[in-house]
């Protein structure tokens, strides 16, 4: 009898700082989703973001204090390890040759990235390599630009079922049970003026910041 198809998702970041909406919604995705492992990605220099304030390995090492020893969470480096842009898709090339071709590979994104989809180098590819799942906006319905919906409109699927038919090509909102509103722009802007963050972030998340002296005002 034949193993099942590896089962597995990335989720992409610059994490600046890694808080607790993000990993809740890591460990809630892995659930929802079923995968084994949950590839968090700590991202360098975003193509379409501002280049965060923090060095990457500072945040990577952030990220990976965060989960600690959360079961099925891996804090990955490897495009820290890349020179130039942070491409996902290059990202998801290198775990489809990792977990070969009939693995379920994800790529979850939240909805104001999904938004700026067609702006990202290479978007049709991404298909080629992997499901896209979509964590949804609350109460959100207004129609998908005209430019967003051909990309994914032929794609879409309604439940985690009809995706998992397939190890990639497929599309997917994906609506979470916890729903919460932590900003990382946010948690940087307490930690300027000195305000406390206590419960935004992990403790060893915190303890790190507060010992190596980030987000603070000199």
């Amino acid at each position: 009898m034949s193993e099942a198809p590896a089962n597995v998702a990335m989720l992409g970041g610059t994490f600046d700082p890694v808080h607790l909406g993000h990993l809740r919604s890591a460990v809630e995705v892995r659930e929802a989703l079923g995968v084994e492992r949950l590839h968090m990605v700590a991202a360098p220099r975003p193509p379409l973001r501002d280049t965060p304030q923090v060095a990457p390995e500072e945040r990577f090492a952030l990220l990976r204090a965060g989960i600690g020893n959360t079961p099925g969470l891996i804090a990955d480096d490897r495009e820290l390890k890349r020179d130039g842009p942070s491409y996902s898709v290059a990202t998801l090339r290198e775990l489809r040759g990792e977990y070969g071709d009939q693995a379920r590979l994800s790529m979850v994104i939240g909805f104001d990235t999904f938004l700026r989809l067609t702006q990202w180098h290479q978007p049709e590819a991404i298909f080629e390599l992997a499901h896209l799942v979509v964590i949804a906006r609350p109460g959100y319905s207004d129609t998908l630009p005209p430019a967003l919906a051909e990309l994914v409109g032929h794609r879409a699927v309604d439940t985690v079922v009809d995706l998992m038919e397939h190890p990639f090509g497929r599309f997917l909102f994906l609506e979470l049970d916890s729903r919460m509103a932590i900003s990382a722009t946010e948690v940087r802007a307490r930690l300027a003026k000195g305000k406390s963050v206590r419960y935004l972030l992990p403790e060893a998340v915190e303890t790190q910041i507060f010992a190596r002296e980030l987000y603070q005002s000199r």
